[in-house]
C-alpha cells in the first residue's frame, strides 16, 4: 500500500468578473498548508473530510485518515491529510 501524506490549504480565488469563492486543495509540502486557527480547523477539516470520504475515494484510492497538527510556535494548526492508495 502506498500512504501519501497531504496538507490541507484553503485558497481564495478572484474571478476577473468580479466574483471570489475559496477553493480546498492538498498539497505534498506542509509549507504550502493553510495554518488554522484552533476555533476554526474543525469546521474545514469535516468540510473537506465529508467531501473526500464521498467524492475523492475510488480506484486505487482506499482511505484518508485526518491529523490536526500544531505549528510550533505559531499556536496555529495545519491539516495532514494521509491518503491510502493500492
Amino acid at each position: 500500500m502506498i500512504i501519501n501524506n497531504l496538507y490541507l490549504a484553503v485558497i481564495p480565488i478572484v474571478h476577473l468578473t468580479g466574483s471570489t469563492e475559496q477553493v480546498m486543495t492538498l498539497f505534498p509540502d506542509s509549507q504550502f498548508a493553510t495554518l488554522f486557527h484552533a476555533n476554526e480547523v474543525d469546521n474545514y477539516l469535516n468540510f473537506f473530510k465529508n467531501r473526500a470520504e464521498n467524492y475523492l475515494k475510488g480506484g486505487n484510492v482506499i482511505s484518508y485518515d485526518f491529523q490536526k497538527e500544531e505549528v510550533p510556535g505559531t499556536g496555529m494548526l495545519r491539516v495532514k491529510v494521509i491518503q491510502h492508495v493500492a
